[in-house]
């Protein structure tokens, strides 16, 4: 779901117990076919790809490829679970055509 700040920051607040929007957030269901479901906030994703200097298609695919790693139970609360994660998105962007978001 592409939605808009306002949005998601009610279900931040509401499932997460965050109260602010953020660009990204992952919904698992125990369903063997169906992952869940990803709502990012358009635009938070605006706004950082322009702060970042990066363009909006690569922060969306950033974005994406994060939500469906949470979707299949990766984290990144715990350093090494991060490291993991995010080893896992910058070689799936990699073949995606997509450059490594963590490097300047």
């Amino acid at each position: 779901v592409l939605s808009a700040d306002e949005e998601v920051h009610t279900l931040n607040r509401e499932y997460r117990g965050m109260d602010k929007p953020t660009n990204v957030l992952s919904f698992e269901t125990k369903d063997d076919v169906m992952m869940g479901d990803i709502v990012m906030s358009l635009d938070t994703l605006l706004r950082e790809a322009e702060s970042q200097g990066i363009t909006l298609q690569a922060h969306y695919m950033h974005l994406l490829v994060h939500g469906v790693l949470h979707l299949m139970g990766y984290d990144h609360i715990v350093d090494a679970e991060a490291e993991v994660m995010e080893g896992l998105e910058v070689k799936i962007l990699a073949e995606l055509g997509v450059k490594n978001p963590y490097e300047d």
